[in-house]
């Protein structure tokens, strides 16, 4: 079985697609400010991807075509990571969205009704409490992710084989010269 590009790049073009939908139902959002079907696009696809819009606007500016370079741009380059003939590219590029997922939801968990609340403890004994929003589409999310992420794991160990398996052959026609 040979990996398959498009499998590894599916869940990060998944996470650009989820920012890219955000982006343009805000900008439908303020075209068409009285639709009440646009503003429940919009609060579907808020959760997945506000924090991150309000950072990278805070930090370089709210222009859209510069939001609709930044997706391309890193579809382009998660798209080449997946080609790239060295496996850490897709590694990473599927690691990075599944963190990158994981993050916004917990970062967009904090305005809605939390599903399940956990207590942790610091070292020092201060406590804090950790509220992540755990309904059907997050979920859908994260398992579609972890899935990803065993593609991605069992793509790169059977590569890593291949390789190993390769030497031992030049290894045995080496010794067999000898």
């Amino acid at each position: 079985m040979t990996r398959k590009p498009i499998l590894l790049v599916a869940f990060p073009a998944l996470m650009l697609f989820l920012l890219a939908a955000e982006r343009t139902a805000t900008f439908l959002l303020g075209t068409y400010s009285a639709s009440p079907t646009m503003w429940r696009i919009w609060l579907e696809l808020r959760p997945f991807s506000t924090m991150f819009w309000q950072q990278v606007d805070f930090y370089i500016g709210g222009s859209m075509v510069l939001n609709a370079a930044i997706i391309f741009v890193a579809s382009a380059a998660c798209w080449m990571a997946c080609q790239a003939k060295r496996s850490a590219g897709f590694f990473l590029a599927n690691h990075a969205a599944l963190l990158f997922a994981g993050l916004m939801i917990a970062a967009g968990s904090h305005s809605e009704t939390a599903s399940t609340i956990a207590t942790f403890t610091a070292p020092r004994g201060f406590q804090f409490s950790l509220a992540i929003d755990f309904s059907l589409k997050n979920c859908l999310v994260l398992c579609l992710g972890l899935a990803a992420c065993a593609y991605c794991h069992i793509a790169f160990l059977r590569e890593a084989r291949l390789r190993a398996d390769a030497r031992a052959v030049r290894m045995l026609a080496l010794q067999r010269d000898l």
